[in-house]
């Protein structure tokens, strides 16, 4: 996580960098690079859901195509789940700490936040793979309801 936010402090515009070197604002300029790099990891996160959301939504369209429609419930179930989650990610509000805040973020908290948003890639990975157990899955209706089942639990 802290690559997204070196990336995101490299590419700081010429007057950043000038204002950067008045003293206490360089603190600002670091918040708010940690909101953009927040924003950047909360889009990539947001991508990475909408694109299984795609992937359940065709495998929806697989299993009616091949008559399997008593499944698609149990699937929409998991498209449903993906999608309010992929909505709570885009529409969450962007860190803010006014410039004089009492309150400051350790490192310690810090890295929680990280370890938090990388357990969202983590998910999006254990998604992908269940996604591709049902997929495998569409040939064996024993085994189709517990790999849609294992979806919805993720």
């Amino acid at each position: 996580m802290t690559d997204m936010y070196q990336n995101v402090a490299g590419q700081m515009d010429p007057f950043k960098k000038l204002a950067s070197y008045i003293p206490g604002f360089s603190g600002y300029v670091d918040r708010q690079n940690r909101r953009d790099a927040d924003k950047l990891i909360r889009d990539t996160v947001a991508r990475r859901f909408t694109e299984l959301q795609t992937r359940t939504s065709n495998l929806q369209k697989d299993l009616i195509s091949a008559g399997k429609i008593q499944f698609v419930d149990d699937m929409e179930q998991a498209a449903i789940q993906m999608r309010t989650l992929t909505d709570k990610i885009k529409g969450a509000a962007r860190g803010y700490a006014g410039f004089f805040d009492a309150v400051k973020i350790n490192q310690k908290e810090l890295e929680q936040l990280y370890n938090f948003d990388l357990a969202f890639f983590d998910s999006a990975d254990q998604i992908s793979h269940a996604l591709d157990n049902v997929e495998q899955s569409t040939g064996d209706d024993a085994a189709l309801p517990a790999a849609i089942r294992n979806l919805t639990t993720l």
